[in-house]
């Protein structure tokens, strides 16, 4: 099985510029891998350092230490000590993230927001719309918002677009920061099953969930965090 994934060593702490140049450590000694077809769970306590440490995956971090290394165009890549324009390329060929919160467009429409992963990547504009088209029927975003910029839409509208833009692509690896937080049961339901499918087609996904009912349909394994406490590893 391949192993699109592998984290070995990461470390990452804050710098308060404004309290003396204090350190705040968040992570150390992060280690694991994620398999093509396998959903693991980051778990631990709120402020244990999960969401950090999907940011330092996706190159929104900076690391002090350590490799992440990311399967792209048939050769492997250290994302922590990629240049910026390298690490943009990943995220449109192999590393996908869909974060809580959409980053509105302003004047474009939804459908062209859940569409334009694929145009970039060489798909025809028409057939890019009628994938993003399924998926947002799918997600039960009502139709007549589907030309409507998603910034007035409600927390969970802009939710399901969001999900619909990270689920349009055949990246091979996926990050999934509560994607399912602003969500009633039955789109819910959906992701879980969406989820799913990302595995029976080898996708290797990392993700974060507090709904202990969607946690427990998708993990494959849960990582405790917590074992890469600083504070933990000092006690």
């Amino acid at each position: 099985m391949a192993t699109p994934l592998v984290v070995s060593d990461v470390a990452k702490s804050f710098t308060m510029h404004l309290r003396g140049g204090l350190v705040l450590p968040v992570v150390a000694n992060v280690s694991f891998a994620v398999a093509s077809g396998e959903c693991v769970v980051l778990g631990g306590p709120s402020g244990i350092g999960k969401s950090s440490i999907l940011k330092m995956l996706y190159g929104n971090y900076a690391v002090d230490a350590g490799q992440i290394l990311v399967s792209h165009a048939g050769r492997t890549v250290d994302v922590a000590s990629a240049d910026p324009r390298t690490v943009l390329e990943i995220r449109r060929t192999a590393l996908g993230y869909v974060s809580q919160f959409l980053r509105t467009v302003p004047r474009v429409a939804a459908l062209d927001v859940v569409a334009e992963p694929l145009v970039s990547r060489g798909t025809a504009p028409e057939e890019a719309r009628e994938r993003a088209a399924e998926l947002l029927a799918r997600l039960n975003l009502p139709r007549d918002l589907w030309q409507l910029p998603p910034a007035t839409f409600s927390g969970g509208e802009q939710q399901r677009v969001n999900i619909a833009r990270g689920f349009i692509t055949d990246h091979a690896v996926l990050l999934l920061d509560e994607p399912t937080a602003s969500l009633d049961a039955t789109n819910r339901r959906v992701v879980i099953d969406m989820i799913e499918a990302k595995k029976t087609a080898g996708v290797a996904l990392l993700g974060i969930f507090h709904d202990e009912e969607v946690r427990e349909a998708v993990a494959d394994r849960i990582l405790d965090v917590t074992a890469f406490s600083p504070r933990r590893s000092a006690a």
